[in-house]
C-alpha cells in the first residue's frame, strides 16, 4: 500500500500521484527543450519494437543505432518482402503506447516493482543490439535512472515514477506519430518519403495515410485504457 501524503489517505494519495505523474509527463513532452532529451526514451522503445517483431517473425537482427537527433534505425536480415518484413516495419510506432498500456496494467495490479524490473530487462535486451556509442550511452543512462528508483525509491516514489513512465510512453508515442505525419507532409512536396508508413505501404499496398491513422488510433486507445486502469475506483484492491 502507498504511504499517505500529508492529510491524504492512501487511496487519495494514489489518485493524486496518478494525476500529478500525468501532468509532469505532459510538461516534459510539451516543451521542446525537455522533449529533445526525453524523446530518446521513446526512440529506444520504437527501435526495440522493430527488433522484437523482427526476431519474432524469424528475421535475423543485425544492429540498432540511436542518433543524437533522437532518430534511430533497426536493421535485420531476411526476405525484403512478405509478412515478416511488413510487421517489422509496422511495429515501431505502436510499441511505446503498447508498452505504456502494459505498464499501466502492471501498476494497476499492484506489480510496480515487477514493471520496473521488466523495464530493466527490456533495456538490457536492447543494449545487446546497440552498435553505436550514443545508443549505448542513451540506453545505459535510461537503465540507470530506473535502477536508482528501484534501489532507493520509496513505495510512493516508485509508484509515482511508474505512473510517469506509463503516461510518458503513451503520450510521447502519440507525439512522435504527429511529428512523423508532419515530416511526411513536408517530404512529399520534395520527393518520396521513407518513413515507416511508407515502407508498410510499399510492402502491403495499404495507403501510408491509413497506416498513420492506425498508429494514432492505437495510441489513443492505449491512452483511454491506461487511464481507465490507473484511475479506476477503488484504486487499490
Amino acid at each position: 500500500m502507498l504511504e499517505p501524503l500529508g492529510d491524504l489517505t492512501a487511496d487519495q494519495t494514489q489518485v493524486a500521484l496518478v494525476v500529478c505523474a500525468g501532468l509532469v509527463a505532459l510538461l516534459v513532452i510539451a516543451f521542446d527543450t525537455t522533449w529533445r532529451i526525453a524523446r530518446n526514451v521513446v526512440t529506444i522503445a520504437h527501435e526495440g519494437g522493430h527488433a522484437l517483431v523482427a526476431i519474432a517473425t524469424g528475421r535475423t537482427m543485425t544492429r540498432i543505432r540511436l542518433h543524437s537527433d533522437t532518430s534511430g534505425v533497426t536493421l535485420s536480415k531476411g526476405r525484403p518482402t512478405g509478412p515478416g518484413m511488413a510487421f517489422t516495419a509496422f511495429a515501431g510506432y505502436p510499441t511505446p503506447p503498447l508498452l505504456g498500456l502494459g505498464a499501466a496494467a502492471l501498476v494497476a495490479g499492484g506489480a510496480v516493482q515487477t514493471m520496473l524490473g521488466l523495464a530493466i530487462m527490456v533495456l538490457l535486451g536492447t543494449l545487446v543490439l546497440i552498435r553505436n556509442l550514443f545508443g549505448v550511452v542513451s540506453v545505459v543512462l535510461t537503465g540507470a535512472v530506473v535502477a536508482l528508483v528501484i534501489a532507493y525509491g520509496s513505495v510512493t516514489w516508485q509508484y509515482a515514477f511508474a505512473c510517469f513512465v506509463t503516461w510518458f510512453l503513451i503520450v510521447g508515442g502519440l507525439r512522435t506519430v504527429v511529428e512523423m505525419a508532419q515530416k511526411r507532409s513536408r517530404l512529399q512536396r520534395r520527393g518520396a518519403p521513407t518513413s515507416d508508413p511508407d515502407q508498410v505501404e510499399h510492402l502491403t499496398g495499404i495507403p501510408a495515410g491509413a497506416v498513420v491513422a492506425m498508429f494514432a488510433l492505437i495510441g489513443v486507445i492505449a491512452l483511454i485504457l491506461a487511464a481507465n486502469l490507473l484511475l479506476a475506483w477503488p484504486p487499490l484492491p
